[in-house]
């Protein structure tokens, strides 16, 4: 405790910063492994790590100085007044009032204004606008968000924003320019700025004109106030809908009635979106086109506590060095595994590849000049049938994510199998252009951990509820190189890292993290040995809580989510939960099958 690391003075130097900025003595800096403000006067920022890259630590000053502009100029209800009902047009109302905050600060510090070109970058590195191709694949809470910020501060949108930002300019600029203009003197003005934002949004058909309460109100007193008491119906409605409308990185704060911890630390707010009654943030950058819908599971589950959960990138579950060894082992591990699974996995690529493949029609009236025919355009220029067109094709953008158990009960050859199989699956669809996620999930301790210890302080309370702390790996980000994540798939080979499942709640993470993406198909993929086990909580709340949870998340995605779900048990029968599923008895078998169900989806589609 006497000696601190330069990671600790800098978080320390932070929350200075961000307590000077919010005017306020109560802001608290937390980092993390995805940024975002976790609610209430807690900064959310991604850890720079050990080594204090200088990109990174202006990227984590950036989250930091957001957060704290937002707590000091931005007022939660009159916002939530104001916002519109509609999830697209809420996601833009959001992203302009972000841009005003913001370009406060920006305008009056010129280190905050560095600070906050450098959280521009970083939120639009992941984001759909770097891959859209088309309009309609460009999300307009981002295009919005940047083309305010160009007239609120100047500030040219990030390189790597501009080709998708143009594909919409010209229709934002035509339709609602001048509402853009108009933003800008009205920047030290909430009211007034929100009022015009709410201009913008109908000029761009996102919103209606004057959009009436969602509820009538239940006392008739309010009949004579007109637009005010409009307002306030508008803003309990908004209230209600908070976990729905909280993806925006920087959102309103939530009320200050929510429960939250005076001491904070990395390992509390490391992440806990995988919660299923939390609305944390499924990616460190905004999906604005792409809500994450919380399912409506019928029953009583439900966590104790969710303060001790956590997301962690697997780089930071160990240091540098122990990776590198845990991948070492992994790969002496592949031996003749890994020419077997490269072979089927080359046949998915062909597979993949063929329906990716231009095709044409020939001989056409109009389209491109046909080559083959040039020497028919020659001799008869006036022949009209020498032109191709491409045919078009049902190959979607897609993204798979791979849920692996990372239970005690997987430890051993069941285990390096799965992180083998995956490793090669993420090459695989690399090279076919198919994003791919890796995740894993098991728990920070056995048979309960710091939420038991809770529990029992409180005085064993009946029927509590998940009585264990989350641990959500993430291996691979969907947008990341397979390469920057090769050595994260080692760590699933960690003595002591493999501890108990709970099933239901690390499907809904999964799952959220999967809506959240701009692709047109999601498929998710399981790889589980058993059924979920965590001992404290079965204790406490009988054996069959954890499964009946499952099997309910499962129905849900299975019968209202556009998410595609397949699982494969390893010497257990999965079928008997998902309805697309395929058992195992050896592991063995695990590399080839996996690459096997992933084809018949494919070739299903």
């Amino acid at each position: 405790m006497s000696a601190t690391t330069p990671l600790d003075q800098f978080r320390r130097v932070l929350a200075g910063a961000a307590r000077a900025i919010a005017q306020d003595a109560e802001v608290e800096v937390a980092f993390a492994s995805e940024s975002g403000a976790t609610g209430g006067k807690l900064a959310r920022v991604v850890s720079p790590g050990p080594g204090l890259s200088p990109k990174l630590v202006a990227e984590a000053r950036g989250a930091a100085d957001a957060v704290a502009l937002r707590l000091r100029y931005h007022d939660a209800k009159l916002h939530g007044g104001h916002a519109p009902a509609e999830a697209e047009a809420r996601a833009v109302f959001d992203a302009l009032e972000s841009a005003r905050v913001e370009a406060l600060g920006a305008r009056s510090m010129a280190g905050v204004r560095d600070n906050l070109s450098e959280l521009a970058e970083a939120r639009v590195r992941g984001d759909a606008i770097t891959r859209a191709r088309t309009a309609e694949e460009v999300p307009l809470a981002t295009a919005l968000s940047l083309l305010a910020r160009e007239r609120l501060t100047g500030a040219p949108p990030p390189a790597g924003a501009e080709a998708g930002l143009a594909l919409v300019r010209e229709w934002i600029e035509d339709k609602a320019g001048g509402d853009l203009d108009a933003l800008g003197l009205a920047i030290d003005d909430q009211q007034s700025f929100a009022t015009l934002a709410r201009k913008l949004l109908e000029d761009l058909d996102l919103a209606a004109a004057e959009e009436p309460s969602q509820e009538e109100p239940d006392e008739g007193g309010e009949d004579e106030q007109g637009e005010e008491a409009g307002e306030d119906q508008e803003d309990e409605s908004s209230d209600a809908q908070g976990a729905a409308d909280g993806e925006m990185e920087m959102r309103s704060e939530r009320e200050e009635g929510e429960e939250q911890e005076s001491e904070y630390s990395e390992e509390d707010f490391d992440g806990d979106e995988g919660a299923p009654g939390d609305e944390g943030d499924e990616a460190a950058v905004p999906r604005p086109n792409r809500r994450p819908s919380e399912p409506e599971i019928a029953g009583d589950y439900r966590a104790f506590t969710n303060r001790f959960d956590e997301v962690v990138e697997a780089s930071d579950l160990c240091d540098e060095d122990e990776l590198n060894r845990l991948r070492a082992y992994l790969d002496q591990q592949m031996g003749p595994l890994s020419s077997v699974v490269t072979r089927l996995a080359n046949r998915l690529q062909r597979r993949l590849m063929a329906q990716q493949a231009r095709s044409w029609d020939f001989d056409q009236e109009e389209g491109l000049l046909d080559a083959a025919r040039l020497a028919r355009v020659i001799v008869s220029p006036g022949h009209s049938l020498s032109y191709k067109v491409e045919r078009d094709t049902e190959f979607k953008d897609t993204i798979v994510s791979l849920l692996i158990d990372n239970s005690g009960s997987m430890r051993g050859r069941p285990i390096s199998i799965a992180a083998i199989s995956a490793d090669i699956l993420a090459r695989t669809l690399e090279r076919c252009g198919v994003a791919t996620e890796i995740l894993g999930f098991t728990t920070r301790a056995w048979k309960g951990g710091q939420s038991r210890e809770a529990w029992l302080a409180d005085g064993r309370p009946p029927n509590p509820g998940r009585l264990n702390d989350l641990r959500h790996i993430v291996y691979k980000r969907a947008d990341e190189p397979y390469r920057h994540s090769r050595r994260n798939l080692g760590l699933m080979m960690r003595e002591g890292l493999l501890k108990e499942n709970i099933d239901g709640e690390a499907l809904l993470w999964a799952h959220n993290r999967l809506i959240a993406r701009s692709e047109e198909r999601r498929i998710l993929m399981v790889i589980s040995d058993g059924a979920p086990v965590d001992d404290s909580t079965a204790s406490a709340n009988g054996g069959s809580y954890l499964e009946k949870h499952l099997r309910q998340v499962i129905g849900w995605i299975e019968a209202r989510s556009p998410v595609e779900l397949t699982a494969i048990g390893i010497g257990h029968d999965v079928t008997r939960y998902y309805r697309h599923a395929i058992t195992i008895m050896d592991a063995e078998q695990l590399g080839g099958t996996l690459i096997e169900q992933l084809a018949g989806l494919f070739d299903a589609q």
